[in-house]
C-alpha cells in the first residue's frame, strides 16, 4: 500500500450519499470507479492533478432529468437505447444510471484489475449484458477499459454506445491543444461552423460562450489534448472498427468549460 492501492467505500455526503466506489491509484495515476453509475470512471489524477470534467451538478446518486444530473466525469457510458438527442429517449441513454455487478476487485504487485458487469434489461425482451475489464499497472499513466457488450436474449437487439470521455481544469486551460490524424471533419452545428479556425483550439473560458460539436474522422483511432502549461498530454486511443463514429464536443463557457472526446457506434 505504500506503492499503489485499492480501496472500496460508500460516500455518505448530500447528492452523494449512497455511491459506491472503487479507489484505485497505481502510484502515478488515480482514478475512481463509481459502482453505483455502471462503474464508470468518476475522476481521474495522474500525479495529484485533476485530469477529469466534474459539472456543477457534482454526483448524484438519485434519479433526475439528463441536465439536473450529469456529471460529466472521467468517462460516461452512453447507451445502449441511446446516444444523444432522441425523441421519446433519455439524452444519452440510460446505461450509465445501471449499477454494476462487481467480480473482481484486486491488486498485485504489478496491476490493478477491476471486472464488473452491467445488465440492460426489460421485462418483454432486451437482455443486453456489458462485461467491463478495468486494468492499469502499477506506476504507470495509463488505464484501459475493454467492454464486451453481448446479447443473452432470444432476438435480435439494437444498440448504441458512445463513450463520454471529458477533460478540465487544469489538464484544460487556455493555450491547449486538440492533436489527432484527422481525415474528415464536420461542424455540427452554424455555429460550431463559424468557430471552425479555433475547433482544435483551447480558449479562456467566456460567460454565456456557445457549445460547439465537430463530428470526425481519424487515419489512426487515437486523439489527444496536449497542455503545455503543465507539460502533460491527455492520449485517448480506442477501437475503431467497433467505434466508427466519434464527437468532438468543446465548451468554453464559464462555469462548462470542457472538452469531451466522444467514441462512438454511431453519430449522436
Amino acid at each position: 500500500m505504500q506503492v499503489a492501492s485499492l480501496r472500496r467505500y460508500t460516500l455518505t455526503e448530500g447528492k452523494e450519499n449512497g455511491i459506491e466506489v472503487i479507489d484505485c491509484d497505481n502510484g502515478k495515476l488515480r482514478f475512481l470507479l463509481n459502482v453505483s453509475k455502471a462503474c464508470d470512471v468518476m475522476q481521474m489524477y495522474h500525479a495529484g492533478e485533476n485530469l477529469s470534467f466534474i459539472s456543477k451538478n457534482g454526483f448524484e446518486k438519485r434519479e433526475l432529468a439528463f441536465s439536473r444530473r450529469f456529471e460529466g466525469g472521467m468517462v460516461y457510458t452512453c447507451g445502449l437505447d441511446n446516444v444523444g438527442g432522441r425523441k421519446g429517449f433519455e439524452p444519452h441513454g440510460t446505461l450509465h444510471n445501471i449499477p454494476a455487478e462487481i467480480v473482481r476487485a484486486e491488486l498485485t504487485d504489478k496491476e490493478i484489475v477491476v471486472e464488473a458487469i452491467v445488465r440492460d434489461t426489460n421485462l418483454a425482451v432486451k437482455n443486453l449484458v456489458l462485461r467491463r475489464k478495468i486494468t492499469s499497472l502499477v506506476g504507470t499513466s495509463c488505464v484501459t477499459i475493454e467492454d464486451t457488450l453481448t446479447n443473452e436474449g432470444f432476438s435480435l437487439e439494437n444498440y448504441a454506445l458512445l463513450y463520454h470521455v471529458n477533460i478540465g481544469y487544469p489538464m484544460l486551460d487556455e493555450g491547449a491543444r486538440i492533436v489527432a490524424d484527422i481525415a474528415f471533419c464536420e461542424p455540427r452545428t452554424p455555429h460550431a461552423e463559424s468557430e471552425w479556425k479555433t475547433r482544435y483550439a483551447v480558449e479562456e473560458p467566456t460567460v454565456g460562450a456557445e457549445e460547439c460539436c465537430y463530428f470526425l474522422k481519424f487515419n489512426k483511432p487515437e486523439i489527444a489534448l496536449e497542455n503545455a502549461k503543465n507539460g502533460k498530454r491527455f492520449v485517448l486511443s480506442y477501437s475503431g472498427d467497433t467505434l466508427p463514429c466519434f464527437v468532438e464536443w468543446k465548451s468554453a463557457a464559464s462555469g462548462l468549460y470542457v472538452v469531451g472526446f466522444e467514441p462512438a457506434t454511431t453519430r449522436a
